[in-house]
Order: structure tokens, then C-alpha cells, then sequence
């Protein structure tokens, strides 16, 4: 297993949003995390990205527990992640947006906070402007990135996640608010990087997008497991279809 989650728990204010939560992904495995909207699926993210710190559980990657590691040091380890609501900083230039990765995956340096010198700079640079160009996007390099089209911000997201060379890459509904062309070339993009070896555990409300994409699917609900079976397999699981796929037109 490339990253396991063994009895994961958490709890807001009483609340217990996560439950005992386990489960394990291969290497090179595309999984889908789904379930109703407060099913907690992006709280698991934040647990396994470090934003939030778990009450109880691990977070095993490649055999190690980084249950109590920072975010930062994750992404060192090879763990990756988009979000939800793009993070992108409007003010910044795609480029520099892209390059922010860079910062943070080199030890021993400060982000944004002391110079790294010209060449390493360059280099860093150089790098961002290759990525762009790989995922079409060469052209915006030099635009402030909250003035770009949505689809085309998550997609610059996407290449910055890309930077930080993730082994495991966490998509926060990557594919929410895209129009179906935007949509078609998401997905061409991220089974090209799954070509590649990278792993995939992917949180999203469009069936047809999870069917096409992923293998394997993990279902909660208030935080518990009710369902980890392969894609083909999951219309049939009477608990999911109660929960969540009767009334997916309206949780999506």
C-alpha cells in the first residue's frame, strides 16, 4: 500500500465527523472518496494532508506514519493536493503561482522570506514555464491568475500540485463548476498523469467523471464507511444508492 488510513477519527466541537475510518490504496491505484455533501469526504483530506491534526488513528505513507508530520514536510514525502475552492493567489502571476511549490519542497529554506539565488531561481523558473507548456498552458504564464477563466485556474492548480513531483496527488472535486469540453480535457490530463504511476484518490460528485476515471470506490456517510468495492460495483450496494446515488441529482 502506497497510503493507508487505519481507524482515523475526528471530532468538531461533539460532533464526530469521522469515524474509525480504514482504508488502503495501491500504488498507482485511481480511487474515487464519495458520498453525500457532510459525508466528511474533504475532511479526510485535511487529515491526510495535515491541515487538520487526527484525535485518534494513522496516516501511513509508504510505511510511514505522518499522522504528526507538517503539511509541509507531506508534501517533502510525496503527498500532493488540490482543493475544493481554488487556492491560487489572484495577485500573483500563473508563473509565480506555479513556482510557490518550489518553495516549499527545497529544505531549509523559508518561503518567500530569504532569496534563493539567481540560478536555483531560474532553474525553479525554467521548470514552471516546462509544466505550463506540457498542460497547454505556456500563454498564461506571465497573467495574474484570478483574472484567467475558472477551468482554466483549476487547471494551472493542477500543475502546481504536479510540481511538488507527488507519488499520491488528493483532487478535491476537480472536476465541479467545469463545462463538459473543460471537463473532457480534466480528465485526459489526470488519467495522462495516472499513466505515469501516480497514484489517485480523487473526492467528487460526478459519477460519470468517477466511472470513467478511477478503479475502486471508498463511500461514507456522517463520516463512516459504508462501502469500498471496485466502480463497476458500487450502483449495486443498496446502502450507497440510499445514501447518496438516489439522491445524487440533488447532492451533486
Amino acid at each position: 500500500m502506497v497510503l493507508e488510513i487505519r481507524n482515523l477519527s475526528k471530532s468538531f466541537g461533539g460532533l464526530r465527523v469521522i469515524d474509525e475510518l480504514s482504508f488502503g490504496v495501491e500504488r498507482g491505484e485511481r480511487l474515487a472518496l464519495i458520498g453525500p455533501n457532510g459525508a466528511g469526504k474533504t475532511t479526510v483530506f485535511n487529515l491526510i494532508s495535515g491541515v487538520y491534526p487526527p484525535d485518534s488513528g494513522q496516516i501511513v505513507l509508504e510505511g510511514d506514519d505522518i499522522s504528526a508530520l507538517a503539511s509541509r514536510y507531506r508534501i517533502r514525502r510525496g503527498l500532493a493536493r488540490t482543493f475544493q475552492n481554488i487556492r491560487l493567489m489572484p495577485h500573483l502571476s500563473v508563473i509565480e503561482n506555479v513556482m510557490i511549490t518550489q518553495y516549499v519542497r527545497s529544505p531549509g529554506l523559508r518561503v518567500m522570506l530569504q532569496p534563493v539565488g539567481f540560478r536555483r531561481a531560474n532553474r525553479w523558473r525554467d521548470e514552471a514555464r516546462a509544466a505550463l507548456a506540457e498542460a497547454g498552458l505556456e500563454a498564461y504564464a506571465g497573467e495574474p491568475a484570478g483574472a484567467l477563466p475558472y477551468g482554466i485556474q483549476k487547471r494551472v492548480e493542477l500543475v502546481r500540485a504536479l510540481l511538488a513531483a507527488p507519488r499520491v496527488l488528493l483532487l478535491d472535486e476537480p472536476a465541479a463548476g467545469l463545462n463538459p469540453l473543460e471537463s473532457e480535457a480534466l480528465h485526459r490530463a489526470l488519467a495522462a498523469i495516472a499513466a505515469r504511476g501516480i497514484t489517485l484518490v480523487v473526492v467528487e460528485h460526478d459519477m460519470q467523471f468517477v466511472g470513467r476515471l478511477c478503479q475502486r470506490v471508498v463511500a461514507l456517510n456522517f463520516g463512516v464507511k459504508i462501502a469500498d468495492c471496485a466502480v463497476a460495483e458500487i450502483h449495486a450496494d443498496h446502502r450507497v444508492r440510499e445514501a447518496y446515488l438516489g439522491t445524487e441529482e440533488h447532492a451533486a
